[in-house]
């Protein structure tokens, strides 16, 4: 099974400013968007501190994070990227699946990329991520470079909202764009 340990916390900064972002949607009555925790079963834990120091998962986990804005089903999975060209071994084929199956289920799947070298955020809809992923699984790159991606669903600089990344503004276009 695999195994965790400083790997773990890849990321953490990212899904700290998503849970204060879903912490102010809520306080404005806009979404409920619950973290999904990571199924572990531990192995070390630090008697004194009572930390985690070795862990296996028990099982695949599917997206990072699920629940309703104003109604309409959302999930969503929080990825970072040093670089301007973006891995899609980076993504699970279970995941895929899940937001595939949520999809259908009138849910809308995406994913929020924090490009740290560019300090951007991008929302990326389940069927553009489903694009590079047909493209790869075809024998084409197994990536895709940020200048393939749509303007339109660069996150916005936040402003006097008090919301750290506003990603419902990009969910906005991606929902126009489906109508």
């Amino acid at each position: 099974m695999p195994t965790w340990k400083s790997r773990g916390l890849r990321g953490s900064t990212l899904e700290e400013l998503i849970n204060r972002t879903n912490e102010r949607y809520l306080e404005m009555g806009l979404a409920l968007i619950q973290k999904i925790p990571t199924p572990i079963t531990p192995i070390n834990i630090e008697k004194e501190t009572r930390h985690i120091t070795l862990a296996y998962f028990d099982q695949k986990s599917t997206v990072d994070y699920i629940g309703a804005v104003q109604g309409i089903p959302v999930c969503f999975d929080a990825k970072e990227c040093a670089y301007e060209t973006f891995t899609l071994e980076n993504i699970h084929p279970h995941q895929v699946a899940f937001m595939e199956n949520f999809e259908k289920q009138d849910g809308v799947a995406f994913f929020l990329i924090y490009y740290t070298g560019l300090n951007e955020f991008y929302y990326l809809p389940y069927r553009q991520l489903k694009i590079f992923w047909d493209r790869a699984e075809n024998g084409g790159r197994k990536s895709f470079r940020h200048d393939e991606l749509d303007e339109k669903y660069v996150i916005k600089s936040p402003g006097d909202s008090g919301l750290l990344i506003p990603y419902l503004d990009a969910l906005s276009i991606d929902l126009e764009s489906r109508e």
